[in-house]
């Protein structure tokens, strides 16, 4: 959490299975841009918004959550975009309740306007928030909204609110 006086807020910025494959994975759905074109621009706000990111990308469940886990009292904030794992990945959901930060869950495509089975996440009723839809600039919102969530929860002069 961040601490009076510490400087940058840090954020976590997880991208789930499949997302190393963008620019070639449907681009009609999730664009032309590569994550390592989505990962400079997010890193490019949020430095301008005095926020050290750290991005990472797997394929596997287990090595997602062991980062969730590794970032316990690493991170203020997570934004994820859980992939594929949104849809059924308990175990996901388990670690992010268990690091006790606030979450933001982005997603490319308007998960509500495609198969019927992406419109369930079990991510969402422990985030923030869910942006989706607004393609790769969702993640720049998110990080965005991030920096608020964090900043509100401390006044000057007094000591660390959680939410």
């Amino acid at each position: 959490m961040v601490e009076k006086g510490r400087g940058k807020i840090k954020v976590a910025v997880i991208h789930g299975p499949n997302l190393n494959f963008l620019g070639k994975r449907e681009p009609d759905i999730y664009g032309q841009k590569t994550l390592d074109e989505i990962n400079q621009e997010i890193k490019l706000k949020s430095s301008s918004l005095n926020i050290e990111v750290v991005t990472f990308q797997s394929n596997h469940e287990g090595e997602i959550v062991d980062f969730i886990q590794d970032g316990y009292d690493k991170y203020d904030g997570i934004v994820i975009n859980p992939g594929g794992l949104t849809h059924y990945s308990i175990v996901l959901r388990d670690a992010l309740v268990s690091v006790d930060l606030p979450v933001i869950e982005v997603h490319i495509s308007n998960i509500f306007n495609r198969e019927e089975f992406r419109n369930v996440s079990v991510i969402t009723s422990i985030a923030v928030g869910q942006i989706c839809g607004l393609g790769p600039n969702g993640y720049l919102y998110a990080v965005e909204e991030m920096s608020k969530i964090v900043s509100r929860k401390f006044t000057p002069g007094t000591e660390q609110i959680k939410q």
